[in-house]
């Protein structure tokens, strides 16, 4: 299994992306969410807050804070995330309201003022919320949680929904990081799966973005979407790398329309075939390269100066439910419907449809409708994947020392699985550790399931989606 290099990096050639072809978790966390229960109550997620404000954690890392707003004005078919298709401006000054009591609920257990680093508005939509709600739910994280200087504040806008004067609003309300969901310039693929926006609008809004000082701005783009072939997805990329965005988000689009009704409207016959998906991956990966961008891994590439980039060669990437991150692991806390958190050793996901949200809140308490309290186990296994996942790179004896384990003898099946993959040159293995090679990072998922023992256990995998 040949492999070409372009910039020193390798590009996998086509038999090896189709051995790896398969579907899989994407470790925003470990146990990944399909494993939470419905066991794991309000009380469990109340009492994991309280062990955080009693404990060091509080004093010495800063939190992550999440806000999903669902919200959007138009369906978009190949859309698989929690949201709710409306006009009605209404909704969402009802759904700040119970943001507020929710936020309430966090400071009567953490205290008022916890620091924080990181926040993500996603969605849905997040600018489907007005400038002057987009002020008063800012104000509203403001009162409760102290934000630190030079943290990272990003929000995921739908460019058809923004102009300049947004952008400013944006800016000024503290947010120095853009992700505008593009997904293909193709007309012809934009109708397909509902979604109509000029190229010109985006290129206007990303210059915009520059002149108003954001620190950076991604692009979303998904690949195997209908109507899509190799040659038409050249043009896309052709013009996102003269766009030139400081990151790009690359996802493979999973057809399910099983779980996910909206997608029931895309036209099956019009889907490309495996092979052109497969090319299209291959030619992205070759294009981002040839532009200067680092692959950071999991999808994500960025231009060689970009923090994320930096953090991934000085060993300092993270990940949580947000994806990649340059913030210290930490804590995160996660508001609005859907929203899964972790804190210490534990996961939480709040109720996932409004009705439910608003009467969790309107009985006073926190909207938790599933979760898990990590085993020992889990969190040997969570050290692992996570180190694969981020760093690369994984010493035996750091995971001893921490677990008070002899990784060798706990893991002796697991090491045998990765000489296999060894000889496919995507991991080395030696007396010291697990180096993941740069052919491996393109895999990393893959290498990372080895360990995942809820898939030894379940070979039921469709519900993930493919690991490239």
């Amino acid at each position: 299994m040949n492999a070409v290099a372009i910039n020193c990096m390798p590009i996998p050639s086509p038999e090896l992306i189709r051995c790896f072809d398969v579907p899989g978790p994407r470790y925003t966390s470990y146990p990944s969410a399909d494993r939470f229960v419905e066991a794991f109550t309000a009380d469990q997620a109340s009492q994991a807050l309280a062990q955080r404000r009693e404990g060091a954690a509080a004093m010495l890392l800063p939190l992550s804070l999440y806000v999903h707003i669902p919200f959007c004005e138009s369906l978009c078919y190949y859309c698989a995330c929690n949201k709710i298709i409306t006009k009605r401006r209404e909704h969402s000054q009802t759904y700040l309201r119970y943001l507020s009591r929710e936020v309430d609920l966090h400071t009567a257990h953490l205290d008022a003022g916890q620091t924080v680093s990181q926040l993500h508005l996603g969605g849905g939509t997040p600018t489907f919320l007005t400038d002057d709600e987009l002020r008063e739910l800012m104000a509203m994280l403001r009162r409760s949680f102290t934000f630190s200087s030079g943290g990272e504040y990003s929000i995921e806008v739908d460019p058809r929904t923004v102009d300049a004067a947004r952008l400013a609003t944006l800016a000024e309300l503290g947010f120095n990081r853009l992700s505008f969901g593009v997904q293909d310039f193709e007309p012809s693929v934009q109708k397909a799966v509902h979604r109509l926006q000029p190229a010109g609008q985006v290129f206007s809004l990303v210059e915009s973005a520059r002149s108003l000082g954001f620190e950076s701005v991604n692009i979303d783009l998904i690949y195997g979407l209908p109507r899509q072939t190799p040659e038409s997805f050249d043009r896309t990329l052709a013009q996102i790398c003269e766009l030139r965005p400081d990151r790009i988000a690359l996802y493979a689009y999973a057809h399910l329309p099983q779980r996910f009704k909206p997608q029931r409207r895309i036209a099956e016959a019009e889907l490309p075939p495996a092979g052109a998906k497969l090319e299209m991956l291959s030619r992205s990966l070759a294009a981002f390269q040839r532009a200067g961008y680092v692959y950071v891994g999991m999808d994500h590439f960025a231009l060689p100066n970009d923090p994320l980039a930096v953090a991934k060669r000085q060993g300092r990437l993270h990940r949580n439910f947000q994806g990649y991150s340059t913030q210290p692991d930490s804590d995160l806390i996660s508001l609005g419907v859907s929203a899964i958190s972790r804190v210490g050793a534990n996961y939480s996901q709040n109720a996932k449809t409004l009705e439910e949200y608003y009467d969790c809140l309107d009985q006073g308490r926190l909207p938790v409708a599933r979760g898990l309290a990590l085993s020992r186990d889990d969190l040997v296994r969570r050290s692992v994947i996570m180190a694969l996942m981020c760093q690369g790179r994984l010493e035996f004896e750091s995971i001893d020392l921490g677990h008070l384990i002899d990784f060798k003898h706990y893991f002796a099946a697991e090491l045998e699985v990765l000489r296999g993959m060894q000889a496919q040159g995507l991991v080395e293995v030696n007396e010291t550790g697990i180096q993941v090679t740069d052919m491996g990072w393109f895999f990393v998922r893959g290498v990372a399931m080895v360990f995942d023992r809820y898939l030894q256990a379940d070979r039921t995998r469709a519900r993930f989606s493919k690991i490239i």
